[in-house]
């Protein structure tokens, strides 16, 4: 159990300190009104807390699709790159502004184990979940002549028992509901596959699903399109007021997240919404609001589709956040920016970073991320901890003052950043020592597009990716050499060795599913010996 140690004062003198329980510290609201003024971080943590037992924060999570972690005019490397002068997102400048951003931040390489592990707080070599979903039973993956897929979790999450190759889990918004939330899903879910009760995001606990099934990418962006592509298993459901307008689905999905934050608010009910935009995932179709000027300006066609949709996304967190002023609610409501894996193959152009989509190096997994509190964040702050997107079930969990612990059937891997949250503005935020050092994996077992099946773990400033079907290791030193140029799992032979026991390690006890070996029909394993 976490203790934070309180200090009161009579006369400029110290009396005493209290050790407070965290899941106590709400309560102590005299003692924080004090405190609140303070510039001690600890301090606005606490107050923010003490706001929410008597109206819980409202909690915004912001889920873009597929951008990459340099597809934007914050710049979260230690330089200026040439897609930070590209893109326009005046909207991510003022939330980096007012909150904090975090320059190294993951995810899964692709999108439906990113999902899972913001859903469940599971690592995705634990949940199963490793590859996208979509028809019930089906597999994406493409033959690899060494290796075989495992039997994976190819339909998703479910919160019932009995449901053929599903991953079963207490997922965090019906944890929310419980605890008194309005819960909130609009746009894209990709939880489970078709026909089954995880493709539904009512399955999962939210009160109201706007434009959420199946289908991890739109028919169309076109309300002129209806949304709607050639196979029927891509149409965006439930928005045909929308219908034959003409207006960009990242729009309509804006707006309807804005009447469902004015209901709750009118209805005095702390909420949580999950705004998973399709965008700024395939298919490829400009919103006419912002494309001429990225055409004007000497863009390609494909570059200036990219950029309006990437503005396009921009223009609802901007809208977003705009309306949360408006309503007067912006100081007690967390929000959340993150994307669910790296840039796409449609973009070329990714440095510094390596590699794309779906990839284990760092353009695949690396992923722009920030948050906002204006209670307990501090403006223009960077944090440098390394955090990974199953970390937000617990996060969330904490700012919403739920005790989330043992009332999970599933094992949480993510570890809470709120300590993060706070600090002076300006500063560098690290988690705890013991958070600092712990291993990151990454787990994709599959053939899918020209990438092979690979684990990898992150830890420290070393990078170690082991690739299944060549039985292959590569080590990098992601501080000194983020476009991981130069392999040095000859060199640092020591720390090769160390990291692939960890990742071999945690693995096993994750039951991550392996790749299966074709000649021997038993799973890969891992060793340091080449």
């Amino acid at each position: 159990m976490r203790v934070i140690t309180l200090i009161t004062f009579r006369s400029n003198s110290v009396i005493a300190g209290w050790e407070i329980p965290v899941s106590q510290r709400l309560s102590i609201i005299v003692v924080l009104v004090a405190l609140v003024f303070s510039r001690h971080p600890e301090a606005r943590l606490m107050a923010s807390s003490a706001k929410s037992l008597k109206g819980r924060p409202n909690i915004i999570f912001f889920l873009v699709d597929d951008m990459g972690w340099q597809e934007t005019s914050v710049p979260f490397h230690h330089e200026v790159t040439a897609l930070n002068r590209r893109y326009r997102t005046l909207a991510m400048e003022r939330m980096a502004r007012e909150g904090i951003k975090f320059t190294n931040a993951y995810a899964s390489a692709v999108c439906s184990p990113s999902r899972i592990s913001a859903l469940s707080g599971m690592n995705a070599a634990r949940h199963g979940v490793t590859n996208w979903t979509l028809r019930k039973g089906v597999s994406p993956d493409d033959e690899n002549q060494t290796v075989e897929p495992p039997r994976w979790n190819l339909n998703g999450a479910t919160t019932v028992a009995g449901i053929d190759r599903t991953v079963r889990i207490t997922p965090l918004p019906e944890m929310l509901r419980a605890a008194g939330y309005r819960t909130i899903h609009v746009g894209k879910a990709h939880f489970g596959a078709a026909g089954t009760p995880g493709a539904d995001p009512l399955h999962f606990g939210f009160d109201v699903n706007i434009a959420g099934h199946a289908a991890g990418a739109p028919g169309s962006y076109w309300g002129e399109k209806n949304f709607a592509g050639a196979d029927p298993i891509w149409d965006v459901p439930g928005l045909a007021a929308w219908h034959g307008q003409p207006i960009n689905l990242t729009e309509v999905l804006t707006r309807e997240a804005i009447g469902e934050v004015e209901r709750s608010v009118s209805k005095q009910q702390p909420f949580y919404l999950y705004l998973s935009h399709y965008a700024v995932h395939a298919p490829w179709e400009e919103d006419r609001r912002f494309y001429q000027k990225y055409i004007d300006e000497g863009l390609t066609r494909p570059e200036a589709i990219r950029a309006s949709m990437i503005e396009s996304m921009d223009r609802s967190l901007g809208d977003l956040m705009d309306s949360l002023d408006r309503l007067g609610v912006a100081d007690n409501t967390l929000l959340l920016f993150v994307s669910d894996n790296g840039a796409p193959h449609a973009v070329p152009l990714n440095r510094p970073l390596r590699g794309q989509k779906l990839a284990p190096y760092e353009g695949g997994i690396r992923v722009p991320m920030m948050a906002r509190w204006p209670v307990v964040t501090q403006g223009s702050s960077i944090s440098r901890t390394p955090v990974i997107i199953e970390d937000l079930f617990p996060t969330i969990l904490e700012a919403a003052a739920v005790n989330w612990r043992k009332k999970t059937i599933q094992t949480v891997d993510g570890v809470s950043f709120m300590p993060v949250l706070a600090g002076q503005a300006g500063q560098e935020k690290m988690l705890p020592d013991r958070s600092l050092n712990r291993p990151l994996i990454f787990h994709f077992p599959h053939q899918y597009y020209g990438q092979g099946p690979f684990s990898a773990i992150r830890l420290g400033p070393w990078k170690l990716i082991h690739h299944h079907a060549e039985g292959k290791m590569e080590l990098y030193n992601i501080d000194r050499d983020i476009s991981e140029t130069n392999d040095l799992s000859l060199k640092e032979r020591a720390v090769t060795i160390r990291l692939a026991r960890i990742l071999a390690a945690r693995l096993r006890a994750e039951k991550a599913m392996m790749p299966i070996v074709r000649k021997t029909g038993r799973p890969v394993t891992i060793t340091p010996l080449r």
